[in-house]
């Protein structure tokens, strides 16, 4: 149930504010009685109270008397007080990340080989859009068949998301389908890519035939391969991430020369 506390209010503030509601213009010595507030703490939760702009006094008044401010606008001020909170706290966490990132960003790589899988489509997906957010140079996409990251409209949303982000880093993106996985796009997927992805100078798609399987090569160090469900040839059964430059390289090679032999495309 929900509860004045929940929007910052102590367990007396809430008491008195509610009496006071009820009572209309008191004395603290009555509110205390009404609220339960114990005497030695009702001035306390008073001042507060008119601290937060919830309640006024009267001054003039002997002895003094306060009212509570109508529900509406205190329960307004007191969700513009925890919103101005929120913003204050996500601007502190906002520095903690930056002063991380430069400290974590100094520490050298591994550079031993290390694969790793998700299976499932969301984990697959996760871990897919993962490494397309970590590339610092370039981002190739090979794609021969209409797997689940390119059929499915949230999937889609995201990667699209993820390049994008990946080209205002200034990130260049290669992307190299078969004309039979252009054919398979939905419209809207087509739709996102001429909106978000081709306005950018380092982002071109190709289609070209020659062309098997669908991965990712990352900075030119790992490779993201995409493994089809062996029953559901339209669903991704798992992500394979292979961090091994070497390997990385070997595939690089071998996509470069179909990728000068390849259309260009417009979606």
């Amino acid at each position: 149930m929900a509860s004045l506390r929940d929007l910052g209010l102590s367990e007396y503030e809430a008491r008195a504010y509610r009496a006071l509601l009820e009572s209309g213009p008191t004395t603290a010595k009555e509110l205390s009685r009404a609220s339960d507030v114990p005497m030695g703490r009702i001035y306390d939760v008073l001042n507060s109270l008119e601290t937060q702009s919830l309640a006024r006094s009267q001054t003039a008044s002997r002895p003094k008397k306060y009212v509570a401010v109508e529900s509406d606008t205190a329960l307004d001020r007191l969700l513009d007080a925890k919103k101005r909170e929120l913003e204050q706290q996500v601007e502190q966490y906002e520095d903690i990340v930056d002063d991380l990132t430069d400290e974590l960003d100094g520490t050298d790589p591994v550079e031993e080989p290390f694969w790793t899988a998700s299976v499932g489509p969301g984990e697959a997906l996760d871990l897919l859009v993962e490494r397309l957010t970590a590339a610092d140079e370039r981002i190739v996409v090979v794609a021969s068949a209409p797997v689940q990251q390119f059929d499915m409209d949230d999937v889609a949303a995201r990667v699209t998301a993820a390049l994008e982000d990946a080209l205002e880093r200034g990130v260049s993106v290669s992307v190299l389908l078969t004309p039979e996985m252009v054919d398979a796009l939905p419209e809207a997927v087509g739709e996102r890519y001429r909106e978000a992805l081709q306005p950018h100078e380092n982002f071109e798609t190709r289609t070209s035939a020659n062309v098997t399987g669908t991965f990712e090569i990352v900075d030119d160090t790992e490779v993201c391969i995409e493994v089809p469900h062996p029953l559901t040839e339209d669903e991704t059964l798992a992500v394979i991430d292979l961090k091994d430059p070497e390997f990385a390289a070997d595939i690089a090679a071998e996509f470069a020369p179909r990728w000068g032999e390849a259309r260009r495309l417009r979606l």
